[in-house]
């Protein structure tokens, strides 16, 4: 059955002014060369419970691929580590694997595989490291349909019996995604689902969280004052694709709640999932929407765990690609990152918004290409720096870069 909507959301508003530039700290990233080799790409960020940021990405060996991890110690990136290897991996620009550090030594990670009958028919592949991220096991399913259909938009996060996991399911499209060479329908629709595997690789608490939902957004999740907080892309019967969350509870999942009803109509998927993040009770989340032809990147924040969120503040509404990621600091203010529109390609942006909606200046990271390879950018918080990852595209090679500056320089 259909899972019922709340409507809890607030209307849209103007942010209350600007921030006046910080002083005296100027804004000036610093480019951290990385280890990752030409034709690497689809990186993620993470931070370790000591404050180390963990660096994942893909890189091309032989006729496969392979995941590999590495830290941010001091001014430089450790030598990386292979977390895995493989030649039938399905990778995808915007469907990309991570590496999360759950406790000091228990580890994730996660990326797809492709299944014999080909076409978007894949697999997601966990790994568990009890030893911080040296080790991994087994590759193990999260999910036990056994169906040649879509799995991924994967999310790992902290979980009290071991790693939690969401990812968008395609069970229910059967004959839609081994024979066509596109994302197809089907009878059903794309689910969120989830399920917790252990230390020990033993799978428990499996749930549906929604029974339809946009088929390839990303997913995110914060631990927010209660616990896990989803955020995702919903989809209605009538295509209106807008921005819900869901809480963990002891019996499963809460009902989705609207972050705002932006009403966002648009028959096939965007391919522009949105991010969320959460500290000292306040949780954030960011987004992209073109409802109304409009498109924007939007902020909305949480002071209740996730039941109600705050007005909407826009970030960029002038040239957007979206692409969102943010970060939300124990003070109160948060940072947001997107791509916007580039005489150049694409400038990878970042924004401060303060606990009282008021808006900074728009700070450019870097530039890259606008097109898919790019991928998505990636940001996280250590300290008193924001570390930023990002594909570089150069005559059609793409090649992973990062950058940190001061968060009081944002």
């Amino acid at each position: 059955m259909r899972l019922a909507r709340l409507i809890l959301a607030a209307p849209l508003v103007a942010a209350c002014g600007d921030l006046p530039d910080p002083a005296p700290t100027t804004f000036a990233p610093e480019f951290v060369e990385t280890p990752a080799v030409p034709g690497s790409g689809q990186s993620h960020l993470a931070v370790a419970p000591d404050g180390t940021v963990v660096m994942s990405w893909l890189e091309p060996e032989a006729d496969g691929h392979a995941l590999r991890l590495a830290l941010l110690d001091g001014d430089s990136w450790s030598a990386p580590r292979t977390v895995a290897r493989g030649d039938a991996w399905f990778v995808n620009w915007a469907d990309f694997p991570s590496v999360v550090p759950v406790s000091d030594r228990l580890w994730a990670a996660h990326w797809l595989a492709r299944r014999p009958e080909g076409g978007y028919a894949y697999d997601v592949e966990v790994a568990i490291s009890t030893d911080g991220g040296h080790t991994w096991g087994a590759a193990i399913m999260p999910h036990t349909d056994g169906t040649a259909t879509e799995h991924g938009f994967v999310t790992l996060f902290p979980s009290h019996e071991g790693v939690g996991a969401v990812w968008l399911d395609g069970r229910n499209m059967q004959g839609s995604g081994a024979e066509e060479d596109a994302h197809g329908h089907g009878e059903g629709g794309m689910t969120l689902r989830s399920a917790v595997i252990g230390a020990d690789g033993t799978l428990s608490r499996e749930h549906l969280i929604d029974s339809l939902t946009c088929d390839c957004c990303q997913t995110d999740v914060a631990i927010g004052p209660d616990g896990p907080v989803v955020a995702y892309r919903d989809r209605s019967e009538g295509e209106i694709r807008d921005i819900v969350v869901t809480r963990a509870l002891e019996t499963g999942w809460s009902d989705p709640v609207p972050v705002l009803r932006d009403g966002w109509r648009i028959e096939g998927c965007p391919v522009n999932g949105p991010a969320i993040d959460a500290a000292s009770g306040t949780t954030a989340v960011a987004w992209f929407t073109a409802a109304n032809d409009q498109p924007r990147v939007l902020l909305a924040r949480s002071v209740d765990g996730g039941r109600s969120f705050s007005e909407a503040i826009p970030i960029d509404i002038e040239s957007p690609t979206g692409r969102v990621d943010v970060v939300q600091l124990g003070g109160g203010d948060a940072i947001v990152s997107w791509l916007a529109s580039d005489p150049e390609g694409a400038a990878i942006s970042v924004r401060r918004v303060a606990s009282d909606g008021r808006i900074g200046p728009v700070r450019i990271v870097s530039r890259t290409a606008a097109s898919r390879p790019s991928g998505f950018p990636q940001m996280v918080a250590s300290g008193d720096q924001l570390v930023v990852s990002w594909t570089e595209v150069v005559e059609g090679e793409t090649r992973v870069r990062t950058a940190r500056f001061r968060l009081d320089s944002v």
